[in-house]
């Protein structure tokens, strides 16, 4: 069985994050994505974040595909970093291979996440382009510590059964739709009226 994770707040889940899971499926030859929704971002401000269970039923929504499953996983084991997650998961599913899917946007402040480097060793590392980040993303410092184990894209499919580390970046269709650029055109129209 071969898995993407895609961990995210998924305030609010969009178009990209269903564009980066059906192309992680097609490019890498997945089985499933799953979809990690977090109980809250450490790095951000969650005080009006709204609750796992809300964000869920969205994210099912807009996933609509039978290969992507929709969880709060993080909620249900007690994880709060990544790397916790990804170990839990590792280790409670040794016969399934997994690999971490994340935006280029999310490259550039790697760096900053609990154990950055331990992910890198952990489980292999897929990562989409993004608009106005590509060469932020490939010059981040985690993209330069890591560079010697960066995969090209032709292959991908080899990735999930990868020695670690071993990362790609993709190169392709890009979305421009972002949680965070939602959030403000909302919080404008309802600030307008």
């Amino acid at each position: 069985m071969r898995i993407g994770l895609l961990g995210g707040s998924f305030n609010p889940p969009h178009a990209a994050h269903r564009l980066i899971s059906l192309m992680a499926l097609r490019r890498l030859g997945l089985d499933q994505v799953w979809w990690l929704i977090t109980p809250g971002n450490p790095l951000k401000d969650n005080s009006k974040l709204p609750d796992g269970v809300s964000r869920m039923e969205q994210a099912a929504l807009m996933a609509d595909h039978p290969r992507i499953k929709v969880t709060l996983l993080e909620d249900a084991i007690g994880t709060r970093f990544t790397f916790d997650t990804l170990a839990w998961l590792r280790m409670r599913h040794p016969g399934v291979h997994f690999v971490w899917l994340m935006g280029a946007d999310n490259l550039a402040g790697f760096h900053r996440w609990a154990r950055w480097r331990d992910i890198l060793t952990l489980m292999p590392i897929a990562v989409f382009d993004r608009p106005g980040s590509t060469l932020s993303a490939t010059r981040a410092h985690a993209a330069l510590a890591f560079g010697a184990f960066r995969w090209s894209e032709h292959r991908a499919k080899q990735l999930v059964l990868s020695k670690k580390p071993a990362w790609i970046f993709f190169h392709g269709r890009r979305s421009e739709l972002s949680s965070t650029e939602i959030r403000k055109r909302q919080n404008n129209l309802i600030d307008k009226d």
